[in-house]
C-alpha cells in the first residue's frame, strides 16, 4: 500500500532545504546589517546638527498630536524645573536603542532623513562648555517640536519648588528672606539674653541673612550659576 522512498528525491531535498535556509540566514544576515547602518547614521546625525535648526517634513497624518509640542512650552518646563534644551551632540549619556529604533521606524514611515534632534534633560546630562528625565525631540518647523521618545526616571517631586528659587533675581531673594526668617526664629530663646525682644529678634534675622546671602552669592555667581531663564537653552556651563 505503501510507495517504496527514493533515497535520491530524499537527498535532494534535504539539500534544497539547508540551501533554502543559508539563504535566509544571509537574508537575517543582510537585514541586520542594514539596520545597524541605519541606526549608525542617526548616531552620526545627532553628533552632528544643522544649524539653523532644520525643518524635518513629517506625513502630519501619521504624527500623534499629543507629542507635538511649541518651543515656548518647552521652554516653561524648562524654566520651571531647571532644565536645558539642548542639541543632543552636547547630551553625554547613551541614547537608548529603543530611541534609535523609533526614528528609524519613523524615518522608514515618512520617507525622511530626521534631523535637528534636541534633549530636555537637567544639566548634569550635557557636556556644557565652559563661559533625570530626558526627552527626545525632532523639529517639525515653526517652533514646534515632536516627542519621540522618553526615558529614564521621572524628576524628584520636589525639583519644582527647588528650581523656583532659582527662576528669577525676585525668587532668589523672597526664598533668602524666607529661609533666614526660619533660621531666626530657629534661634533658642534666651541665647542671647532671657526674654527675646522684637528688636533682638530683627538683628538675629540681619544676622542669618547676612550670613545665607552670602553662602547664596557665592553658589550664584562665584560657581558661575544663573537663573533658569538664561539657562534653559544655553550651551555653557556658566551661562
Amino acid at each position: 500500500m505503501l510507495g517504496r522512498t527514493n533515497i535520491e528525491e530524499q537527498l535532494n531535498k534535504v539539500r534544497n532545504k539547508q540551501v533554502q535556509e543559508a539563504d535566509i540566514l544571509k537574508q537575517v544576515e543582510a537585514i541586520l546589517k542594514d539596520e545597524d547602518r541605519k541606526v549608525d547614521e542617526i548616531m552620526v546625525r545627532m553628533k552632528n546638527p544643522q544649524h539653523p535648526t532644520p525643518r524635518n517634513h513629517f506625513n502630519f497624518d501619521l504624527l500623534e498630536t499629543d507629542r507635538i509640542y511649541h518651543v515656548d512650552q518647552i521652554r516653561e518646563i524648562c524654566v520651571d524645573y531647571r532644565l536645558r534644551f539642548l542639541d543632543t551632540k552636547y547630551f553625554k549619556n547613551d541614547i537608548p536603542f529603543e530611541a534609535l529604533n523609533k526614528i528609524k521606524n519613523m524615518e522608514k514611515e515618512h520617507d525622511i532623513t530626521m534631523r535637528g534632534f534636541k534633549i530636555v534633560a537637567p544639566s548634569k546630562m550635557f557636556k556644557l562648555e565652559d563661559a533625570d528625565d530626558p526627552l527626545l525631540f525632532a523639529p517639525i518647523g515653526n517652533g514646534y517640536f515632536y516627542l519621540i521618545h522618553k526615558w529614564g526616571n521621572d524628576l524628584k517631586p520636589f525639583r519644582k519648588l527647588w528650581a523656583w528659587s532659582f527662576k528669577s533675581f525676585e525668587n532668589l531673594i523672597f526664598t533668602t528672606i524666607l529661609v533666614s526668617l526660619l533660621a531666626a526664629y530657629l534661634v533658642p530663646n534666651g541665647l542671647f539674653s532671657k526674654d527675646l525682644t522684637g528688636v533682638q529678634f530683627v538683628l538675629i534675622f540681619f544676622f542669618t541673612f547676612k550670613s545665607i546671602a552670602s553662602m547664596v552669592l557665592y553658589y550664584s555667581f562665584a560657581a558661575g550659576k544663573n537663573f533658569n531663564k538664561a539657562i534653559w537653552n544655553s550651551k555653557y556651563f556658566n551661562a
